[in-house]
């Protein structure tokens, strides 16, 4: 099963991934979900692949290593997980109230599990709010906050919330500083793989969806859509890092077990 990227809709991630050799019930799978998933707005990918990302520049760079790191599926070795406190020290994110807040006084004075999604009208996003959320009692049983943050506006990050009946705390990041200071990857190849289109499937099968609308606003458009993002475990202490999980790809999710032994464990 093939198909030409640059002739396609974001709506046709399953049918746009590379030339997959899979068992013929997979590609009967694939293609009839791919029907499915491109009953939306056409909208041309060549926006989205012109999408040029913004960056800031930084100030001098002072890295700490994380006090202790996992090696879930999507983490990175413990030789490349710094993460550069003056960038962390200068993102801000909004509350749902447009309340600006230091990202790190998320996690300041308590335990936090931040999640980081591609954008708020992600379908795979939708569905980690709710695999995260299913282990909440957990959490607080053990004092570690709930935290997703979405790259865009507060009026997006309002929506998502109405819209997942999330059970934890939702921030935006209109400037997407979050990302870039925590070296989280974008890009097309790292959106459009035949693993990603699977997840989507299942997503779909689950009852899942995404919401085009807030997929399509300007700000997530002009960007391309093709960030990725993570999951951290952070706190007590601005500069405490003790778990990161960065996206290969998207729905890259990691082992719940692994989030909950960095967040909840007493030994943490």
């Amino acid at each position: 099963m093939s198909a030409s990227l640059s002739t396609t809709t974001v709506c046709g991630v399953a049918a746009a991934t590379k030339r997959s050799h899979m068992h013929s019930s997979s590609n009967h799978l694939f293609a009839k979900s791919s029907q499915q998933l491109c009953r939306c707005p056409k909208f041309p990918l060549r926006h989205f692949l012109h999408a040029k990302p913004t960056l800031k520049n930084s100030p001098p760079k002072r890295f700490i290593t994380p006090s202790a790191i996992s090696s879930s599926a999507g983490a990175e070795s413990s030789t490349m997980t710094e993460v550069t406190t003056d960038l962390l020290d200068s993102v801000l994110v909004n509350d749902l109230d447009g309340n600006v807040i230091p990202i790190s006084d998320l996690w300041k004075d308590r335990k936090a599990v931040v999640a980081f999604a591609r954008h708020f009208g992600c379908v795979l996003c939708r569905k980690r709010a709710d695999y995260l959320a299913t282990e909440k009692d957990k959490m607080d049983a053990a004092g570690v906050a709930l935290v997703l943050i979405g790259p865009g506006s507060v009026d997006q990050a309002k929506a998502f919330s109405e819209q997942t009946k999330f059970k934890g705390e939702v921030y935006a990041d209109p400037s997407y500083s979050s990302y870039q200071a925590l070296k989280f990857v974008s890009g097309v190849s790292t959106t459009f793989t035949p693993g990603a289109g699977l997840k989507i499937i299942q997503a779909y099968v689950e009852g899942y969806r995404q919401d085009w609308a807030l997929s399509f606003e300007k700000d997530t458009r002009t960007r391309g859509g093709w960030q990725q993002g993570g999951i951290i475990v952070a706190g007590p202490g601005k500069n405490n890092i003790s778990y990161i999980h960065k996206d290969k790809e998207a729905g890259d999710d990691p082992n719940i077990e692994d989030i909950l032994k960095a967040c909840c464990s007493q030994s943490n």
